[in-house]
């Protein structure tokens, strides 16, 4: 037995443990995003230029993934600051409508 009294199972409790974590972490293209949320931008035109030079996706595409990362708990837990602070935001839209 180990030290510590346990018996050894072979790595696959740590292997399970890396599993999850994968499973926890965001995609780089969700990293990316909640990247470009936290940036401020001189215009209208200029975040939407943005999306599709460095993301290489459409505004409306952008948008739904965002909308999507929002309600993601892995999101709140890579960015809980971005992530409250859009959340309030669409709440307030949804509440004028």
């Amino acid at each position: 037995m180990p030290a510590g009294g346990a018996a050894d199972d072979g790595g696959a409790g740590r292997r399970e443990e890396r599993e999850r974590g994968r499973e926890r972490a965001l995609g780089r293209r969700e990293r990316d995003i909640l990247a470009l949320e936290r940036r401020g931008f001189p215009g209208p035109g200029a975040k939407e230029r943005a999306i599709r030079e460095e993301l290489g996706l459409s505004p409306v595409r952008y948008y739904q993934l965002l909308n999507a990362l929002l309600d993601d708990t892995r999101a709140l837990a890579h960015d809980p600051v971005t992530v409250n602070r859009l959340r309030r935001i669409r709440e307030t839209r949804r509440a004028e409508r």
